[in-house]
């Protein structure tokens, strides 16, 4: 109930606390897109390569996996090979001691690499989970062979990285000392920030245990601050300062002096220089959002101050709301440098502090007498909050980001930008660019699929490249894809910092400084009259039979785009369907053919995308006429017919009379293959890719032919149409014998059911109807008829022809 009184009074009045919706990003690229293609690197038997480390020139990537650590050679952007590889997992006693007690053998016991840092120029630190019984070593940076760190390995290592492979943790180097922010107890639950491997003979420091200075932290970045010997540690933890019935979890900053080695009876080995604050990040009219995920150190070009950008989101996971707010260095300084609240030893409260002493949060303390060290151990918590630049956050969207990183790049016109990477839960990279008149969602690539507990990224700005490590692999994104911008307006309408549109060369490639012949406006995404010179419009031919469905395909620019399509007449609007992807479909009929046209606009530009022309298709070529053929003259005063012989007509052939519009442009070699370019450049292709090829008549080659075609009026042309009689492959034989072969096989049936209905009917008269004595009596009465012998006195019988 309190909470949720704490927020009401956060949110400023009139504001809303409905969740953000997500920016659309302008492009969109699914995994293995040929558009955004990116390097793969998943080798069997490699799990879990979740832990990242780039090399100073580089040219090598360090991975620390599953029982594994390698070293990955990636000089060259589109590949990614192995170079060493060192196998480093618990024995079969430590699992079987992990086993007992209670953990998971293939979840917990085996041994996950959790810190990977270069200690030196030529070795490299690494710590692992080793069945829930962390060990560290040194490792040589080339061989990557393994040299133990300590004679105790099962204690060495406790306090630099966490026994549970699922825990965040936190770790840097400073001139060959490690520092990190972790747990060091078996159940996670005794949080540290320390210093291991002091050197100069200093005692290794960590903070005062007899207060609680960190309430169930989850740490997930740190920095070094060289100009004043600082350590910045950023985590999100319970906040004690308020009084509630739920706990709520705030994002913290922690500082440490690098110097630090204790007090000399007060906070002995325990930092006195230990103080931390609260980051604040709210997006305007919206509750705050307290959970910190993730933070980027930016470092400065050229002297200007160091900034940090966070990713916050909610604690409650219905809110699936980020932002992203960046704080400068000089502000966190200011912080610690301001007024603090008191611990009350006997009251367990947390009240601010009357009076302002200079001394808490400063370096070089050892010496302090006990009264002062007693006041900086009840006095870690600053009043004030860290805000950020601007005083809200430079990105927000209602998607949950994990991991953030950022650079700055030049553009042609010399003004610098900052690009912001960010990755989101559900396996994909976001790039957003910073502008004065807002952030904007460039694009989102795809680089893993299945959901991932633990990930990492790191930004080569040298390379241009983003190196993604989950459990699936490591992923290799460059920064731009700048050949997927075919056209000079959308390589400017993409608004990429990194790409311009190179004049000479005609395509879109990397920005190069101090270019000249390159169009690029990122700001306002203005179309200069060079580049719409070089933009070039598709233009398809596409025919098709009558009363076939046609499918003509039009694909967005961007997902900002709208299309709008323009037909040959309102007829054809009427007959035809815009589908969700911005296809058109129609019935072909004389209403749907002629040009229609599809037009693109965003952000007040307006441009075609594709122009198709739809064309009936026209019969099947035939042979060139013989020059004897029967024509009539276009001259209705005089219709004289010339009346030759034609020539002899095959088997398979017939004479068919075509009717030609005279007027109409008729060609005389039509292509005979779908599907290709005409000489004219013209494409061609099939009705259910877009477009189809056909041809729309043949011009004779007779002399007499064609100057009727061109002759007379158009009302003559009306009334005594151009015949031209063409020799035409038929079919016509081939059905005359099938129809032959059919009427025989009836036959032979009707004359197979008549002889068989006859016999039966025979057998029927010859069958015993009459007794023995009928037929005596009946042969009697035969043998007394008359016979018609010659000379019987009856006339002769003569035939007659």
């Amino acid at each position: 109930m309190w909470l949720l009184v704490l927020l009401v009074l956060l949110v400023p009045p009139g504001s809303s606390c409905c969740p953000l919706p997500p920016l659309p990003p302008r492009f969109s690229f699914l995994l293995n897109s040929t558009d955004r293609p990116l390097v793969h690197f998943s080798p069997a038997g490699v799990h879990n390569t979740t832990t990242l480390l780039l090399s100073d020139d580089g040219s090598t990537l360090y991975v620390g996996a599953r029982d594994a650590v390698l070293s990955l050679d990636v000089s060259q952007r589109d590949v990614i090979s192995l170079k060493r590889k060192t196998d480093w997992s618990p024995a079969p006693s430590e699992t079987d001691a992990c086993k007992t007690k209670g953990k998971d053998e293939t979840v917990d016991c085996p041994n996950f690499v959790q810190v990977l840092l270069s200690i030196n120029s030529t070795h490299l630190y690494v710590c692992g989970s080793f069945a829930y019984n962390p060990h560290d070593a040194y490792m040589d940076a080339q061989s990557l062979s393994l040299v133990r760190t300590a004679s105790k390995p099962n204690t060495e290592a406790r306090g630099r990285c966490p026994f549970s492979p699922l825990q965040r943790n936190t770790a840097i180097t400073v001139d060959g000392e490690l520092f990190t922010g972790t747990t060091s107890d078996f159940r996670g639950l005794k949080p540290i920030i320390a210093r291991h491997i002091s050197k100069d003979g200093r005692p290794d420091v960590s903070q005062d245990t007899s207060i609680s200075l960190l309430e169930d932290p989850e740490f997930v970045s740190s920095s070094f601050d060289p100009a004043e010997g600082k350590l910045y540690f950023f985590f999100s933890e319970v906040a004690k300062e308020y009084s509630f019935t739920e706990e709520l979890r705030v994002a913290r900053v922690a500082q440490v002096c690098k110097d630090d080695v204790g007090g000399q009876r007060t906070l002995q080995k325990r930092w006195t220089s230990f103080a931390k604050a609260p980051l604040l990040c709210q997006p305007p009219k919206q509750p705050p959002l307290t959970l910190l995920q993730d933070v980027f150190t930016l470092q400065p070009p050229g002297g200007t101050d160091t900034l940090f950008y966070g990713i916050f989101t909610s604690q409650w996971l219905m809110d699936s709301r980020s932002a992203v707010c960046v704080y400068k260095l000089q502000d966190v300084r200011s912080v610690f440098g301001g007024s603090y609240r008191t611990f009350d030893m006997q009251m367990h409260q947390l009240s601010p502090l009357q009076d302002r002493h200079s001394y808490l949060g400063k370096c070089g303390l050892g010496n302090a007498t006990d009264a002062v060290l007693a006041e900086v151990k009840r006095s870690f918590l600053t009043s004030g909050s860290v805000k950020p630049v601007g005083g809200v956050p430079v990105f927000s969207t209602g998607q949950r980001y994990s991991r953030i990183a950022a650079m700055r790049t030049n553009t042609t016109d010399g003004k610098e930008h900052t690009v912001l990477f960010l990755l989101t839960e559900s396996g994909f990279l976001h790039k957003v660019l910073l502008l004065a008149q807002g952030p904007r969602l460039l694009e989102e690539v795809q680089v893993f699929t299945q959901p991932q507990l633990l990930k990492t990224i790191v930004l080569s700005a040298a390379k241009g490249v983003v190196y993604v490590g989950t459990s699936e692999g490591v992923t290799a994104v460059p920064v731009a894809s700048c050949q997927s911008h075919r056209t000079c307006s959308r390589c400017v309408m993409a608004g990429d910092p990194f790409c311009a549109w190179d004049l000479n060369r005609r395509l879109c490639s990397s920005v190069t400084p101090g270019a000249t012949n390159m169009v690029q406006d990122v700001e306002n995404s203005h179309i200069s009259q060079e580049c719409l010179e070089q933009t070039k419009v598709q233009n398809l031919s596409v025919e098709v039979h009558l009363n076939e469905v046609v499918r003509l395909s039009c694909s967005k620019p961007s997902n900002l785009a709208t299309l709008k399509w323009t037909f040959p007449g309102e007829r054809a609007e009427q007959l035809s369907v815009q589908s969700a992807d911005g296809g058109l479909m129609f019935l072909a009929a004389p209403d749907t053919l002629g040009t229609f046209r599809c037009t693109s606009k965003e952000g007040g530009h307006e441009e075609d995308v594709v122009i198709y022309t739809v064309r009936q298709r026209a019969l099947p070529r035939s042979p060139a006429l013989p020059p004897t053929v029967k024509q009539y003259n276009t001259d209705t005063s005089d219709h004289r017919e010339t009346a030759t012989n034609p020539p002899e007509i095959t088997e398979n052939e017939e004479w068919v009379p075509l009717t030609m519009e005279p007027s109409r442009n008729l060609e005389e070699n039509p292509p005979e293959n779908p599907g290709h370019v005409s000489d004219d450049g013209e494409n061609k292709v099939s009705p259910t890719q877009g477009a189809t090829e056909s041809d729309y008549g043949y011009r004779s080659d007779d002399p007499t032919t064609a100057g009727a075609e061109t002759s007379g009026s158009d009302q003559q042309l009306e009334d005594v149409p151009d015949i031209k009689c063409l020799k035409e492959k038929s079919y016509f034989s081939e059905l005359l014998v099938v129809s032959l072969l059919l009427a025989v096989c009836v036959s032979l049936l009707m004359l197979t059911g008549f002889f068989r209905w006859r016999q039966r009917k025979a057998g029927l008269k010859t069958s015993p109807l009459v007794t023995a004595e009928e037929a005596g009596e009946a042969q009697d009465s035969l043998e007394s008829v008359p016979s018609l012998s010659p000379d019987s006195s009856t006339p002769e019988l003569k035939v007659v022809e």
